[in-house]
C-alpha cells in the first residue's frame, strides 16, 4: 500500500512517520519544517512568562509522549519532499506529482490547504486528522478550549474527511485517551491515540470500510479562533483547578471512540 502524508517536522510528526512507514510499503511525505516556539516568538506578547509557562509545559509534554522521536532511517521506504512552510498553496498541482499516486492520503500538521491540491485531496477521500472532538470543538487550540470549559470529556482527536471548510469533514471516528496525568500530556496523548488508531484501521483495511458521519453543526460548543488564545485566558487557565475526570466519557457523544491506554 502507498500512503502520502502532509505534515511538519516537530517530534510528533516524526513519530507518525515512523509509524506509518511500518505499516505500508511507500510512504510519501509532503513535510513543511516548522520552528518551535522559541523566546523570540514571545516578543509579540505583552506577558511573556505566562505564554512561555505554556508552551514549555506543552513541549515537555509532548517529548514525554513521543520520546523525542527522530526519524528512523532504517525505513527506506520513505520519501520526503520539504517545502518552505506558508508555501504549500502557492505551488502547482504538479510540483507534487510523484506524491499523488497513492492508496491512501492523510494530513496532520499541515497549513491550510487550498486551491486545486485541496480539490484533488478532497476527491481522493482524504483523512483529517483533527487535534479536537468534533462536531463539538472546531477551530485552533481545540483541546485547550475544552480543557478551559471544563469539558474534559471532550478532549481527543477526530479523523474526518478533509474538506475545504475547517475540521467539517464528515466524521469517521473519534480517538480518545485514558492517559490523563497531567492536562498536558492528556491532551498530547489523544494525538497519539489518534496516530495508533489510523495505523491499526489502515493495517487491518477498516479505515475503507467506515461510513462518514455528516457532522451536525447544532452540537458546536464553541468554534476558537487563534486570536482568542492570550495572556488574560492562560492566566485564567492556569487558575483553575481543571479535574481531569469530573466528567466520564460518554460514547453516545462520540463516533465509533478508539481508546489510548
Amino acid at each position: 500500500m502507498k500512503v502520502t502524508l502532509f505534515t511538519s517536522n516537530n517530534y510528533r510528526h516524526n513519530y507518525l512517520i515512523n509509524l506509518l512507514s511500518n505499516i505500508c510499503n511507500e510512504l510519501w511525505v509532503v513535510q513543511e519544517p516548522k520552528t518551535l516556539f522559541t523566546k523570540k516568538k514571545y516578543k509579540k506578547y505583552q506577558s511573556r512568562d505566562i505564554i512561555e509557562k505554556y508552551f514549555v509545559k506543552v513541549l515537555d509534554a509532548q517529548n514525554k509522549i513521543f520520546k523525542k522521536e527522530t526519524l528512523n532511517k532504517d525505513n527506506k521506504n520513505i520519501r520526503i519532499l520539504q517545502i518552505l512552510n506558508g508555501q504549500l498553496n502557492n505551488l502547482p498541482l504538479s510540483y507534487f506529482h510523484d506524491f499523488l499516486k497513492s492508496d491512501i492520503y492523510i494530513v496532520y500538521g499541515s497549513s491550510y490547504i487550498k486551491n486545486e491540491l485541496v480539490d484533488f485531496l478532497i476527491k481522493q477521500k482524504t483523512l483529517n486528522i483533527h487535534a479536537g472532538v468534533s462536531p463539538y470543538y472546531r477551530g485552533t487550540d481545540c483541546n485547550f478550549w475544552a480543557l478551559y470549559d471544563n469539558n474534559s470529556h471532550l478532549v481527543g482527536s477526530t479523523i474526518h474527511l478533509l474538506s475545504k471548510s475547517l475540521d467539517q469533514g464528515p466524521i469517521l471516528y473519534h480517538a480518545m485517551s485514558n492517559i490523563k496525568t497531567n492536562p498536558f500530556e492528556y491532551t498530547m496523548s489523544t494525538v497519539k491515540s489518534a496516530f495508533h488508531s489510523i495505523a491499526e484501521r489502515i493495517q487491518d483495511r477498516s479505515i475503507f470500510t467506515i461510513k462518514p458521519l455528516v457532522q451536525d453543526k447544532s452540537k458546536e460548543v464553541r468554534y476558537s479562533k487563534k486570536n482568542e488564545f492570550n495572556e488574560d485566558i492562560l492566566i485564567k487557565y492556569f487558575q483553575k483547578k481543571i479535574n481531569l475526570n469530573k466528567k466520564k466519557f460518554d460514547n453516545t457523544l462520540l463516533k465509533e471512540p478508539f481508546f489510548l491506554n
